[in-house]
């Protein structure tokens, strides 16, 4: 087998920071350059020309999506200065079959892209009888999100047709080393790298695990424990930003500073700092949980002390939220635990046993079900309804990724409005 090919996917808005992220990665070991389709729809064929410009002996991959006006648009790529032109694998044959004669008079290849086609054994095996050069097993991000594998996909196409294949779609250093080994010639790689506060180190870490897939050992996780790790690896501001700003609660604090917690809820609805639902929940919960109180939002009497922090923090509860008062605070500051409350005050209530414990409540201005995922941190607490977590838990690194660029790229000496070239893309 030939060396794998690594190709970086510059999938991001701005020229000017896709090509001094493509200089990194091939300083990394970056073999193909793919002028990703955000960039192409905000800068058009000019990215592609600059890139060809800075880049003469690497292959030029223009992911044109081409889904009609085959010959139009591979002529446009070819001439600007691209060697591979991406089409999609569930356009009609007729635009496949227009997409590879302009190939053969430009002198360049097609590759085409199987996103989110039904059948992709069937369509991979007509795609080579058209003529295709390379195929693309890609899983859209949306789709990674939800769990959706393109080494999974890879393989159900691996050992169907005699053509180089490609693989792309969420793909990290684990994750290429298996691609490689399920039988990739190209493996394509777009935020691991290009969201990467250090993206030669990011592509030397790819490229190493292409070159010997023998080293990089994937960690095996519940659904659960990835959720966890994954929501340990953002900020509460990430999360929010991946729901489109929505889920945060309203009124919080914490009484420590410095700390943070993840898990699933457990919810209580008690009244006027009656205690004995919210001391109950303790026993009922498992570690890692966390307890969501809602005290019918009085904050003059405490559902909550000192008593009951110690008890969950040996049940191994991640954290406690309270739409109400709590107290004791000096106690549980010495914990270092993470408590946060809307109000303090000395007095307690009775245990007299009235609410509810694992029914929907609403916490701080937002519904809370048993089993939604809370992270909460000095920002505040963001609730994750428990069918989309794995998903907003992905989007939220993505969001991490990007800023992490970002930041990067502002201590180097840009600024925020610079990298994010607000003044060109302020709401017309």
């Amino acid at each position: 087998m030939t060396r794998p090919k690594l190709q970086v996917a510059l999938d991001i808005l701005e020229l000017h920071r896709a090509a001094q992220i493509a200089r990194e990665a091939v300083a990394g070991g970056a073999d193909w350059i793919e002028v990703g389709t955000p960039l192409i729809k905000s800068e058009g064929m000019a990215a592609v020309r600059e890139l060809r410009e800075a880049f003469p002996d690497h292959e030029i991959v223009a992911d044109m999506k081409i889904a009609d006006t085959g010959t139009m648009e591979v002529e446009m790529a070819a001439k600007a200065g691209a060697s591979i032109v991406c089409v999609l694998a569930d356009a009609d044959d007729t635009v496949i079959a227009e997409s590879v004669r302009a190939a053969r008079l430009y002198g360049v290849r097609i590759m085409a892209d199987l996103i989110n086609v039904a059948d992709p054994v069937k369509r991979s095996r007509d795609l080579e009888g058209l003529g295709v050069d390379i195929i693309n097993a890609h899983v859209g991000i949306d789709q990674q999100m939800i769990g959706k594998s393109s080494v999974e996909l890879l393989r159900s196409i691996a050992g169907e047709v005699s053509i180089p294949l490609a693989v792309a779609g969420g793909l990290n250093a684990a994750t290429a080393a298996q691609a490689v080994e399920a039988g990739a010639e190209i493996v394509i790689v777009g935020g691991w790298i290009v969201k990467s506060g250090d993206v030669e180190d990011s592509a030397q870490k790819i490229r190493t695990a292409l070159d010997d897939p023998s080293l990089v050992q994937p960690e095996k996780k519940s659904l659960d424990e990835e959720i966890r790790a994954l929501l340990m690896a953002v900020s509460a501001p990430n999360v929010t930003d991946a729901m489109h700003r929505k889920g945060a609660m309203s009124g919080l604090f914490p009484l420590t500073r410095g700390v943070k917690a993840v898990g699933p809820a457990v919810t209580v609805q008690t009244f006027g700092g009656d205690w004995a639902k919210p001391v109950e929940a303790i026993d009922l919960c498992r570690p890692g949980d966390i307890l969501v109180i809602n005290n019918d939002g009085r904050t003059e009497i405490a559902p909550w002390g000192e008593l009951a922090t110690h008890s969950a923090k040996i049940q191994g509860i991640s954290g406690i939220l309270i739409d109400g008062a709590v107290r004791d605070v000096d106690d549980i500051r010495a914990m270092k635990y993470p408590l946060f409350a809307r109000a303090c005050v000395p007095n307690a209530g009775e245990a007299k046993g009235f609410g509810e414990i694992n029914a929907e409540i609403t916490c701080c201005g937002q519904h809370v079900s048993p089993g939604d995922w809370i992270i909460v941190d000095e920002s505040g607490a963001v609730v994750i309804p428990k069918e989309r977590a794995y998903e907003i838990a992905r989007r939220a690194l993505e969001v991490k990724k990007m800023e992490d660029r970002v930041r990067e790229e502002i201590e180097r000496g840009s600024t925020l409005a610079q990298v994010q070239e607000l003044y060109k893309w302020e709401k017309k």
